[in-house]
């Protein structure tokens, strides 16, 4: 039987190998290089949230074409996690597979999580001070500012319910982007990986809840500065953390359940 060609990417079951093994390293990894790495993840997602911004800034594009250039233009966020080398809660909800074959345990799966979270955010939080500090929601005569205020009041003002199934249906696109990502050989096979599905579930409107750990902080910011449009929803700490409960939950569950429990299933569940 001919070998299989290097160049091909990983079949699905070797991908859930990888991921298991990939599990393994975050799980056992130095909870101090993983923050640091994790605050990289937030900054990295954070870029492609203000690179979606920009996109809509503009007001001369329909919705559609809004909505599916800004999911292009956000999809830098996980290119650069799946390449430069980063830590992304939503992305790492495909640890479960490593657990459920009982390669690492659950204290040490929860501390990686909780860990990477806390990261996430802080490395967010970062990048929303330099970008203030920047004047960067001054360009476009405040149409940036405005559109950023736009976006957050967006995600507070929609029903709990709404945001935590748009986040069940965002993570399940994430978690297959890191998933095809595993299993790519190249940089243009990481870039292709990143980019289509992040591009559905931006241009769907579904909720991550790394992303809003920026949308919404920099709304705040830049509604203090000046730039909120007339009838904008205020954007406060409350909204922010009534939207990170919903869209976390919902993230997990998609994640966690509906692409890592399900793929392990599928190759190694009936094994076991």
């Amino acid at each position: 039987m001919a070998e299989p060609n290097p160049v091909d990417a990983l079949a699905p079951g070797q991908i859930e190998e990888k991921a298991e093994t990939i599990g393994v390293g975050k799980a056992r990894m130095p909870r101090a290089r993983q923050f640091i790495l994790a605050m990289m993840a937030g900054i990295f997602i954070g870029f492609g949230a203000l690179s979606m911004i920009f996109v809509k800034a503009d007001g001369t594009l329909s919705f559609a074409g809004s909505q599916f250039f800004g999911g292009l233009a956000f999809s830098v966020g996980l290119f650069l996690v799946l390449c430069a080398g980063a830590e992304l809660f939503t992305g790492n909800s495909l640890m479960i597979c490593g657990r459920l074959s009982g390669r690492y345990s659950w204290g040490e799966l929860l501390s990686s999580w909780g860990v990477v979270y806390l990261g996430n955010l802080v490395g967010s939080l970062l990048l929303v001070l330099v970008v203030a500090l920047s004047g960067v929601a001054g360009m476009g005569d405040g149409a940036v500012g405005a559109a950023m205020v736009k976006v957050a009041s967006g995600k507070v003002t929609m029903g709990w319910g709404s945001i935590f199934f748009r986040g069940v249906l965002c993570n399940m696109l994430v978690c297959l982007a890191v998933w095809m990502g595993f299993g790519a050989h190249s940089t243009v096979d990481k870039l292709l990986s990143a980019m289509l599905p992040v591009t559905a579930f931006v241009a769907c409107g579904f909720e991550h809840c790394v992303a809003n750990m920026f949308f919404i902080p920099m709304g705040i910011a830049a509604s203090a500065m000046g730039f909120a449009p007339e009838g904008a929803v205020a954007v406060d700490l409350g909204g922010f953390l009534y939207n990170l409960s919903a869209a976390t939950l919902g993230n997990l569950l998609g994640g966690v359940v509906l692409i890592g429990c399900m793929y392990w299933y599928a190759f190694k569940g009936g094994k076991k």
